[in-house]
């Protein structure tokens, strides 16, 4: 089809109102990972899954209809606090922009002192079959910068020779920044600035086409994103309460950062029952643990302790760590609270370890524990 009868298409399916009737549908539909007979049908976890749905729908609309435009690409953040998927970190600050491939960006800014920061340029998305494989990755151990934290990144599929740079792929279609904290308390964020080279910094005006395209690629999100992450949480029900390490290559396709092996399972806790987790840590630059819904959302950091890292766990003499999920504080160190849920999943990582060990775990009455 011709780039004019797609436009004429895109016309008349704005003006006859089946962009937006679709996307409504797409939405619709999407209830269904909610109601698969494989979910669980008690009220709490069926409400949190269609509050998740309208969490998706949010950061779908933000990331595909308000920026959406590589020719002004703005920095924002889809993921956070009350938008979460896909065993989101706790201690992320997670930021996307649209880029294309046809163009060369200039990334710019201070450095920082938050612990972790991490460049990524990703094909695809959520809402498609392919995935999210990446395009190219940049950390910032690896970059040049100033003494006064000041650096820039050129993003473009030409290498860049003697500076930072962010490689792409001519189907290149995002960036992905993840600063990572162990300190919230006292670590200060990267700060950032992301412009277009060679071009006025203006978005595109708006057309048929481009209303027309973000709607379907929205309602896309919504439905793709949530089967793909019910899909993994009743995959890891087969191993509940373990922590196997989960298929590096399978998590690089969707767009996992390429410096961390993931250990992905499901939980299940009796009120009585506490989940001990031992292991000792490998070298390396940070590890965390962090309990997640059945949705795969994080719980709420904001107001529970829900997840532990290399910096705030409490190790013994020798090295390794103890961990302990349970429905109330036992009185020991590292207590992981399941804030109110019985089930759900949790995700250990590794980022740039030495080693890969693979936490131990075993479910034991909670006065064991101090109970």
């Amino acid at each position: 089809m011709s780039e004019g009868s797609q436009d004429d298409r895109a016309h008349q399916r704005v003006l006859d109102g089946s962009s937006w009737n679709e996307f409504c549908d797409l939405v619709k539909m999407a209830g269904a990972v909610v109601m698969r007979p494989t979910a669980p049908d008690d009220p709490f976890t069926r409400a949190e899954g269609f509050r998740y749905l309208s969490r998706i729908l949010r950061a779908a609309l933000e990331t595909f209809v308000e920026h959406a435009d590589p020719l002004a690409p703005q920095l924002a953040r889809v993921v956070h606090e009350t938008a979460k998927m896909g065993s989101d970190n706790p201690d992320n600050h997670y930021q996307n922009a649209a880029i294309s491939g046809a163009y060369d960006y200039r990334l710019w800014g201070n450095r920082g002192t938050v612990h972790y920061l991490g460049f990524g340029t990703q094909r695809g998305g959520y809402g498609e079959s392919a995935g999210m494989p990446p395009t190219g990755y940049l950390e910032a151990s690896d970059m040049q910068v100033e003494p006064d934290g000041s650096f820039e990144i050129l993003v473009s599929t030409q290498p860049q020779e003697g500076r930072n740079w962010l490689p792409m792929k001519p189907d290149t279609g995002t960036l992905i920044v993840r600063q990572t904290f162990l300190d919230r308390q006292t670590e200060k964020l990267a700060e950032l600035h992301l412009e277009r080279i060679g071009g006025p910094p203006l978005p595109a005006p708006l057309t048929p086409a481009a209303i027309d395209e973000a709607l379907g690629k929205a309602g896309r999100l919504v439905g793709g994103a949530a089967a793909i992450f019910a899909n993994w949480a009743e995959g890891f029900e087969q191993h509940v309460n373990q922590l196997p390490r989960f298929d590096d290559e399978l998590s690089r396709q969707m767009g996992g950062d390429p410096n961390i092996v993931y250990y992905h399972s499901y939980w299940q806790l009796a009120p009585g029952e506490a989940l001990v987790i031992e292991v000792t840590p490998p070298a390396c630059d940070y590890w965390n643990f962090q309990l997640n819904n059945h949705w795969m959302e994080s719980l709420d950091y904001r107001y529970f302790p829900i997840h532990v890292n290399k910096h705030t766990a409490h190790c013994r003499p020798d090295g390794s760590v103890q961990v302990v999920v349970a429905h109330r504080d036992p009185g020991v160190d590292n207590w992981i609270s399941t804030a109110g849920h019985d089930r759900g999943t949790m995700c250990w990582r590794w980022v740039r370890a030495d080693d890969h060990p693979q936490p131990q775990t075993r479910v034991v009455p909670l006065s064991e524990v101090g109970g």
